[in-house]
């Protein structure tokens, strides 16, 4: 039977003929486990791994294998961008027996859901010191069938022991100068000054790190902090990881020096770091940030934008190397052959040395990934630019990687922000209308009647899973930058109905510890809780944000107390671990900035005095910073209340803790009330 037939999500699909009986996550799968007697093989991966693609070609779809899995186990298929609950609680399991962890995650449980033997890529043959799929499968099927008990103790010990993992919130205070301090110290200790970046190979892009950085450097005038987010800003626009060509970021880097990277395009790191490189410009005017903000924002709308006017998961790193194999890296790499087939002789040369391909080649049979590298030689502008568009056009013939087209309503919500925000420092409302248009199919596809959230859809329908924390959170964070960048009060209202149910089904009311699940979602051997950030921000840092942001916008004190008591995770954990905590940092130094409150009111919406305001307050550097523009008394924003314009002209009020300084109708006394005094 095809149980996947039916699904949203594109990974599923892709298993969808496969020979093995997969059944998606639901409860029949352990009822005719627990009805035949038999262990549940959980596989977990997403449409963008490599390695879950490799697995699949190798093992699931193996007709000796699938009936060997069909004989003696109930397989359930997981995405775990549609399951993130799922995948983090077993994730855990993996990473508390191995050591380490990854996807494909496989996963051998109980009827009754409970864990007891782990791994992640199994290949279908011994292999350095790895068992076989095969071997693996015949090993828990006899132990299984002949020592049931000692499966039975191992997995009750396994939940026994993740159940009672507690996790220190601290003292319930949120962090101070002192805790933001230690932590840009730890974060020096692991800077890589020679090649930007934080420790070793593999390297993530660390955009919340960067973020945390160019808020303490604006907060405080820290210099070393605004050069590394500078410099590593840099070293990765300059290096493979950054597409040369089409514009847009990479997963990860391979190697310490940002060339080779790991193929598949995330959706949420491009959102991440297009807004990093727009804040980057921002605070510095860098016209490299400009370009690559730009770039990867128009990669955005031109690869990942769906026909219903969300935005697409991922591109794979896969594609056809024309041969009918799927090759990783083959769509985006270059010979000096190549070059030289789209280009001539001449130009091809000139390409090679801009962008660093040579005879040996940077990555596999002699290709090169395209980067910038460091040189003496002057290159023509005018000439570089042809260049580019005629391999751009060129790669545009080749098969292109497949997309994965689910809609994720966190991914999405953090793309509104960074559209919104790009468009309106850019003058590219084109830009502002693709995060409407993003915002609009989340309100009119993902929320139901009470302001719950899917969280996902596909082709306009809505997905079956549950929002967990992070969607409510990064939903709300992309609507009110959406309320501050266009002047329309609904999106704030929005973000009000979605933090409403952060608070009320996500927040432990005594301890203020939040939950990535909902106090009514299913329950699983684990309610998962991890307030640590990893390629996106967690739900518990993007909800503290979210929540004093709001806070800031309406005075609430039940949103701004929430926010922070949700921070004091981020005193506890920020001096140990600040690599993994960004986000919470960067919304800790708005914290303690404020974050400042920025009333703009003119004679109507579209005066341009009030524009001109309002475009100086979005480019304010005070973390943080909300900004309402309207009419004076617009009950759309409560910040415009009781607002009035100075001798008949838009005049513009920035305040801490609804406490203003007097206003002002000048754009440069604007800027310089929205510039920490520290910096």
């Amino acid at each position: 039977m095809n149980r996947l037939a039916g699904v949203t999500s594109p990974y599923l699909l892709q298993h969808a003929d496969n020979p093995v009986d997969w059944w998606p996550w639901e409860p029949g799968a352990f009822e005719e486990a627990r009805r035949r007697n038999v262990p549940v093989l959980l596989s977990v991966g997403y449409s963008a791994c490599h390695w879950c693609h490799v697995m699949a070609h190798e093992s699931f779809e193996d007709q000796a294998t699938a009936d060997f899995l069909n004989a003696h186990f109930v397989s359930v298929k997981v995405d775990r961008e549609e399951r993130p609950d799922v995948d983090a609680v077993y994730m855990e399991a993996v990473q508390a027996a191995t050591g380490q962890g990854g996807w494909p995650m496989t996963v051998f449980l109980t009827p009754d859901g409970e864990p007891f033997y782990f791994g992640t890529y199994f290949p279908p043959a011994p292999r350095h010191g790895m068992p076989s799929f095969r071997q693996v499968l015949e090993g828990v099927r006899q132990a299984w069938s002949e020592r049931p008990e000692e499966v039975a103790e191992v997995a009750g010990k396994i939940v026994r022991d993740l159940s009672g993992r507690e996790m220190s919130y601290g003292d319930g205070a949120a962090p101070g100068e002192a805790e933001l301090a230690q932590a840009l110290l730890g974060l020096t200790r692991e800077y890589d000054p020679q090649r930007g970046g934080f420790a070793g190979a593999p390297k993530f892009p660390p955009s919340m790190v960067i973020e945390f950085l160019l808020r303490h450097h604006a907060r405080t005038g820290a210099e070393g902090a605004l050069q590394m987010a500078r410099d590593t800003s840099e070293r990765m626009a300059r290096g493979g990881i950054y597409d040369q060509l089409g514009g847009g970021f990479a997963r990860y880097s391979v190697d310490r020096d940002w060339v080779v990277p790991h193929f598949e395009k995330m959706l949420y790191d491009n959102a991440l770091l297009c807004r990093v490189y727009a804040h980057l410009w921002r605070a510095t005017g860098s016209e490299a940030a400009r370009r690559v903000a730009l770039e990867t924002a128009d990669f955005m709308v031109r690869e990942l934008r769906t026909a219903e006017g969300g935005f697409a998961s991922a591109l794979d790193a896969d594609s056809d190397d024309g041969t009918g194999r799927h090759v990783e890296g083959v769509y985006y790499v270059w010979t000096p052959a190549q070059l030289t087939e789209v280009l001539g002789e001449d130009d091809a040369r000139l390409a090679a040395r801009y962008f660093g391909v040579t005879e040996e080649g940077t990555f596999e049979e002699g290709a090169s990934v395209l980067q910038l590298p460091q040189q003496d030689e002057v290159f023509d502008a005018g000439k570089v630019a042809s260049v580019r568009e005629r391999l751009l056009v060129a790669r545009g013939e080749r098969p292109a990687p497949g997309r994965d087209d689910k809609v994720v309503a966190a991914w999405n919500g953090l793309a509104i922000a960074a559209l919104a925000e790009t468009g309106a420092y850019f003058d590219r409302p084109d830009l502002v209308d693709a995060a409407l248009a993003a915002a609009d199919l989340l309100v009119r596809v993902h929320l139901d009647e009470q302001a719950r959230l899917a969280r996902t859809s596909r082709d306009g329908r809505t997905g079956a899973n549950a929002g967990v924390l992070e969607d409510y959170a990064d939903v709300a964070e992309g609507f009110l930058a959406l309320a501050s960048v266009t002047g329309e009060g609904v999106w704030l209202e929005f973000a009000g109905f979605l933090l409403d149910h952060v608070l009320a089904r996500f927040t432990d009311e005594e301890t203020g510890a939040l939950y990535d699940t909902a106090a009514d979602a299913e329950q699983l051997i684990r309610r998962p809780q991890d307030p640590t950030d990893n390629a996106v921000p967690s739900g518990w840092s993007a909800a503290a944000g979210a929540l004093l942001s709001y806070a800031a916008h309406t005075g609430s004190e039940p949103h701004r107390a929430a926010a922070e008591r949700a921070l004091g995770v981020v005193k506890a954990l920020g001096p140990r671990v600040p690599r993994f905590i960004g986000w919470g940092l960067a919304v800790a130094e708005a914290l303690l900035d404020g974050p400042r409150e920025v009333a703009v009111v003119g004679p109507s919406a579209a005066d341009p005095s009030a524009l001109e305001l309002r475009r100086a307050a979005l480019l304010g550097t005070a973390p943080g910073a909300v900004v309402a523009c309207g009419t004076p008394g617009g009950e759309e924003f409560p910040l415009l209340a009781d607002r009035v314009l100075v001798d008949g002209a838009a005049t513009a009020y920035v305040c801490r803790n609804f406490v203003c300084e007097l206003p002002v109708s000048d754009v440069d006394a604007l800027t310089e009330r929205l510039t920490p005094t520290g910096a």
